[in-house]
C-alpha cells in the first residue's frame, strides 16, 4: 500500500498569462535549502515579478520571493530574493538559448509545485503582449463568464 502524501500547494503566477503569450513549457527542478522547502509546502511564496535567465551555460531564477520559514533558526534561514539555480539538461538550456535569442522571448515561471517528494518550477517561453491583447484577452474572458452564467440558468 502506498502511504498518504501530505497535500502540498501548487503556487501559480496567473499574471503570466495575462501579460505574456505562452508560446512553450518546461518542467525543471531547483536548488533549494531546507528552509525555502519547508516555506513552499506552507505556501509561502510569490511568483508574480519572477523570471528566468541564462548565466554562464546555467539556467538561474531571479525575484521569485519564498518568506523566511518562522521555525528555522536565524543562522540557517534563506535569503528571500536570492538567485536561485534551475536544473535542467543541457541540451534543454541550450535549446531554450536559441529560442530566446532568436525570437526575443523571456523566460517566465508558470508553476511552482512538489512531485515526487521535489520541487519542481514549470517555466515558459513567453511573448509580451501589447496594450490591446490585453483587452482582447478581458474581452474573452468576460464573454466566457457570462456564457457559463447564461448555461448555469438554464439547467
Amino acid at each position: 500500500m502506498k502511504s498518504k502524501e501530505i497535500a502540498s500547494p501548487r503556487i501559480e503566477n496567473r499574471k503570466a498569462f495575462f501579460d505574456y503569450h505562452i508560446e512553450g513549457k518546461l518542467e525543471c527542478g531547483i536548488q533549494l535549502m531546507g528552509s525555502e522547502v519547508k516555506a513552499l509546502r506552507m505556501g509561502l511564496a510569490q511568483l508574480s515579478e519572477a523570471f528566468a535567465s541564462i548565466d554562464g551555460g546555467q539556467l538561474i531564477l531571479h525575484n521569485c520571493h519564498i518568506e523566511p520559514y518562522k521555525q528555522a533558526a536565524i543562522v540557517f534561514n534563506h535569503t528571500p530574493r536570492r538567485p536561485r539555480k534551475l536544473l535542467a539538461h543541457k541540451r534543454e538550456i541550450k535549446k531554450i538559448l536559441e529560442e530566446t535569442d532568436r525570437s526575443g522571448m523571456t523566460l517566465i515561471p508558470t508553476a511552482m509545485y512538489f512531485k515526487d517528494g521535489r520541487v519542481k518550477v514549470e517555466i515558459a517561453m513567453a511573448r509580451g503582449k501589447k496594450e490591446f491583447d490585453k483587452r482582447d484577452s478581458l474581452r474573452k474572458k468576460e464573454s466566457d463568464k457570462e456564457l457559463r452564467r447564461a448555461m448555469t440558468k438554464r439547467q
